[in-house]
C-alpha cells in the first residue's frame, strides 16, 4: 500500500480533503486532520482509533501496527503501509475519519453504505 492508495479510499468518504499537518502530506474532515503521513521515508502514516483497539494492534505482533514514545497516551497508531493487509488498512482510515468527522458526515457515509446493501 501506498499513500496515493490511502488517499484514493479516504476521497470515497465524505468531506475529505488532502492538506499538511506537521509539514506532511494529510487527509482532513472538515478541517480536522484524520490521517498523516509521517514522512517520504518512514513509510507510516499515523491513524486515529481507540485505545482498545490500539492496544490490540500493537499486542498483535504484527508489524504493521506500531508506535513511537511521542505517541505513547494517545489514542493513535502508527502503520506501516508496505505491510498492512488492504482490507484492514481501510478499515484503520474509515475508523480513524470517523472519529473526526461530524454527526452529519458519519449519517451520510451511513446512508450511502446501506444503500449500497454494505
Amino acid at each position: 500500500m501506498t499513500w496515493e492508495d490511502v488517499v484514493s479510499f479516504a476521497r470515497t468518504l465524505p468531506q475529505v480533503e488532502e492538506s499538511t499537518w506537521y509539514g506532511t502530506a494529510a487527509l482532513k474532515v472538515a478541517g480536522k486532520g484524520f490521517a498523516r503521513l509521517r514522512g517520504e521515508a518512514d513509510g507510516g502514516v499515523v491513524l486515529f482509533c481507540s485505545t482498545e483497539e490500539k492496544r490490540a494492534l500493537l499486542a498483535s505482533d504484527d508489524p504493521a501496527y506500531y508506535t513511537t514514545p511521542h505517541y505513547d497516551g494517545y489514542d493513535a497508531v502508527l502503520v506501516n503501509l508496505e505491510s498492512v493487509d488492504s482490507d484492514e488498512l481501510r478499515e484503520l482510515v474509515t475508523e480513524s475519519w470517523r472519529r473526526k468527522a461530524s454527526v452529519r458526515a458519519r449519517k451520510e457515509l451511513d446512508a450511502r453504505s446501506g444503500e449500497a446493501g454494505l
